[in-house]
């Protein structure tokens, strides 16, 4: 797949904007059934009412249903699906590497590492969330730090540097989980690997991720189109005029802080930031002024979906969000892999 990211080429106005309806169209419904579907299925009627009363001074059990646990849950879902595909689209480009995904880098390993450390320390869920800010922002910090002469000069490729500094980091995280999910006691275990598969069944309040995507879009989209020129190579876009190595920092930047919202408010969600951006690609081709905006959009559907999936296949009881986003990706990815030309 060495090919996959190719230069980006025009596309056919009517056509995008047929891609973007049926993309917002299948994220409303897919919401709409987050809010309606589970345990215990309400009517659509019901589901509006129950939005219409959010004010409303005695709520019913529909209303708690709905407004105090699906409603957070849905929109956590869809900001850290956002978030997922989003920094995964910006570090493929980025690494010009197709299998590049956000958590190739450590970000997750280092949020893991700490998540799980306050868990251990019996922290209240605000603790953890916390401590898996801090270990994402620990992970950001190091791998800059050690790659930020490649990420500086502009007539150098900074992307082997990052990705090489960013896998031993994330190896190095990765014994550290190992080495504590060993000396786990048995009643702090199953909500430890639960995390680390990805869990919106207690997530974090969705602000961040919501939030966290907005300014990730304000900050990205402007400079979509010298990403389309970042493509073709450093030197090429250091000679049209590209000021590569702000731009480097800039997209890493929100990559990886993209990758840190989305893992505090979810956990380690697999295979979004891979798969989805690929999916677009098939639609819009690799023009960034539209694949970028569309990731966070097919995201924040995707994670809705896979979620709504964990809590209705075998209702009651629940399956990590991750491990069905895993179960759909990975034939997924090989289905678009095997159909690409040799």
């Amino acid at each position: 797949m060495s090919d996959a990211l190719e230069r980006p080429r025009t596309m056919n106005f009517a056509r995008a904007t047929t891609i973007w309806i049926a993309l917002g169209v299948a994220a409303c419904v897919v919401f709409v059934a987050s809010l309606a579907l589970g345990s215990v299925a309400l009517p659509v009627s019901r589901t509006f009412a129950a939005l219409l009363h959010i004010h409303a001074a005695t709520p019913d059990i529909a209303d708690e249903i709905v407004l105090t646990l699906r409603l957070p849950r849905a929109l956590a879902g869809f900001g850290a699906g956002a978030l997922l595909a989003l920094a995964g689209a910006l570090l493929q480009v980025l690494l010009r590497n197709p299998l590049a995904e956000p958590y190739v880098l450590g970000v997750s390993g280092g949020a893991a590492t700490f998540a799980l450390a306050a868990m251990l320390a019996s922290s209240p869920w605000w603790g953890v969330d916390l401590a898996a800010c801090a270990g994402a922002f620990a992970s950001i910090v190091i791998v800059l730090g050690l790659a930020r002469r490649d990420v500086w000069r502009s007539s150098q490729d900074a992307s082997p540097r990052l990705l090489l500094t960013g896998v031993v980091v994330a190896s190095g995280w990765g014994a550290l989980i190992t080495l504590m999910l060993s000396i786990a006691p048995e009643n702090r275990l199953r909500g430890m690997i639960f995390w680390l598969t990805g869990d919106l069944n207690g997530a974090a309040p969705p602000w961040l991720a919501l939030i966290a995507i907005a300014v990730a879009l304000v900050v990205i989209v402007p400079v979509a189109p010298q990403l389309n020129v970042l493509l073709r190579g450093d030197a090429a876009a250091h000679a049209l005029g590209v000021p590569v190595a702000r731009l480097r920092l800039r997209v890493y930047l929100v990559a990886s802080l993209a990758a840190a919202a989305a893992v505090t408010t979810a956990g380690t969600i697999g295979f979004v930031g891979l798969v989805v951006p690929h999916l677009l690609r098939l639609a819009f081709g690799n023009d960034q002024r539209m694949l970028v905006p569309a990731a966070a959009l097919g995201g924040g559907l995707a994670v809705m979906a896979a979620d709504l999936a964990a809590r209705t296949v075998i209702a009651p009881a629940q399956l990590p969000v991750g491990v069905v986003t895993a179960l759909i990706g990975v034939p997924m990815f090989l289905w678009m892999l095997l159909r690409r030309p040799r």
